[in-house]
């Protein structure tokens, strides 16, 4: 059987289908005929493979509370060992409905009231919500950006945040979401290295990793056996193969005391099983997903290709900082001269677009826009143009 969904130019409705990117504008305070670039899932049809899993479920008609067996860790095992050069063990999985709710599971698992965890900002914006709203205090590394258009770690800042705030906990995304950062093998050894000396448990978002346009995705739990005994390393289909609606995610912890106390916050919370429709996708996607995957990475590498190349020929005053993975891209709009409020003034009310403005990401995030690039290229091309129209 073929692969049936590889045509990504097709312009889907995703209107009147309760879509939170297309039709929720108003209930965010946006303008109704806005043009959304902001959420982070894809305007795809997602691979025929899925399509047809989740179809037979449907006609069996019962939908009674399920789980899963050996077939569904050996599709999820077999996508991380080809893809990611990590063979994960069975025991260390537990199933979760996203990963932000596993953040904040394990803000309450391995932390205290009032204890700090720590972030690198400008950083996906649940990081600090989930440990704000837990109780914790945020500490802020912050990342820099360097002549080479690239973000860095501020190592020495980052040891001396663990010690003086006696941090416990910290929060890695890798790759790093908004800024691009596919981080190396190195950078994540000097990390992980600090971590082990101090005690720190890290929870590594790679949520990512499946989009890698530069470099290699490294396993921060696989570099080394004493990373994999402080590490919680989380994990889902959704981004990869536009599923975040069926609410799946593996999360990995190898260390058993680590994962029983995450457990224990897992029944506290009264969360004891997903839902059967994100574990069929789930298995269907990394069994038989591959080409759909692959077909949609080239597309979106071109979609990534063609926003530089626009940014860099028609947007003056625009800088596109370099992405090295995620299909987010992060425009610096701080050489326009426009303050960070008349920018979204005109971006939302004037081009009629829906961006992530940067400040939600940190305030080193002010300045800068975040965009979605995996849509059929006539969208993203339409939402330069508009674009181009406020900032010029």
């Amino acid at each position: 059987m073929a692969e049936r969904n590889l045509d990504f130019d097709k312009v889907i409705n995703r209107k009147n289908t309760d879509c939170i990117k297309y039709d929720f504008a108003q209930t965010f305070g946006m303008p109704e005929d806005v043009l959304p670039f902001w959420v982070a899932d894809m305007d795809f049809e997602v691979s025929s493979y899925i399509e047809d899993a989740l179809a037979a479920r449907v006609r069996h008609g019962i939908f009674g509370y399920s789980d899963c067996s050996a077939h569904y860790f050996n599709a999820v095992q077999g996508w991380m060992k080809k893809h990611h050069n990590w063979e994960p063990q069975e025991e260390w999985l537990i199933k979760t409905p996203g990963i932000v709710f596993a953040l904040a599971m394990a803000v309450k698992a391995y932390t205290r009231q009032g204890d700090g965890v720590l972030i690198q900002p400008p950083v996906y914006y649940p990081f600090s919500k989930v440990v704000a709203d837990n109780g914790r205090r945020v500490v802020e590394n912050p990342l820099y950006l360097g002549e080479d258009n690239r973000y860095h770690i501020d190592f020495a800042d980052f040891e001396q945040k663990i010690t003086a705030e006696k941090i416990s906990l910290f929060f890695l995304c890798n790759p790093h979401n908004p800024v691009g950062r596919v981080w190396t093998k190195e950078e994540l050894t000097r990390l992980g290295d600090i971590c082990v000396k101090h005690n720190v448990v890290v929870v590594s978002d790679e949520i990512h990793h499946d989009f890698i346009w530069s470099g290699v995705h490294e396993v921060f739990a696989n570099i080394k056996k004493e990373y994999e005994e402080i590490s919680m390393t989380c994990t889902s289909p959704s981004k990869t193969f536009n599923i975040a609606g069926l609410q799946i995610s593996n999360i990995f912890i190898p260390n058993s005391t680590l994962r029983q106390k995450f457990q224990r916050e897992l029944d506290a919370a009264g969360t004891s099983h997903v839902g059967v429709m994100g574990l069929t996708a789930c298995e269907a996607a990394y069994k038989n997903g591959d080409e759909w995957y692959q077909a949609m990475c080239a597309y979106v590498r071109d979609n990534v290709a063609f926003v530089k190349q626009y940014v860099e020929e028609r947007l003056a005053g625009v800088t596109m900082i370099e992405t090295e993975g995620t299909y987010l891209v992060w425009l610096d709009f701080r050489a326009t001269g426009l303050s960070a409020e008349e920018l979204d003034r005109r971006i939302i009310h004037e081009a009629k677009l829906w961006f992530d403005s940067g400040e939600i990401f940190g305030d080193s995030g002010k300045g800068f826009q975040r965009i979605n690039a995996a849509c059929p290229r006539s969208v993203l091309n339409e939402g330069l143009e508009r674009l181009r129209v406020v900032v010029q």
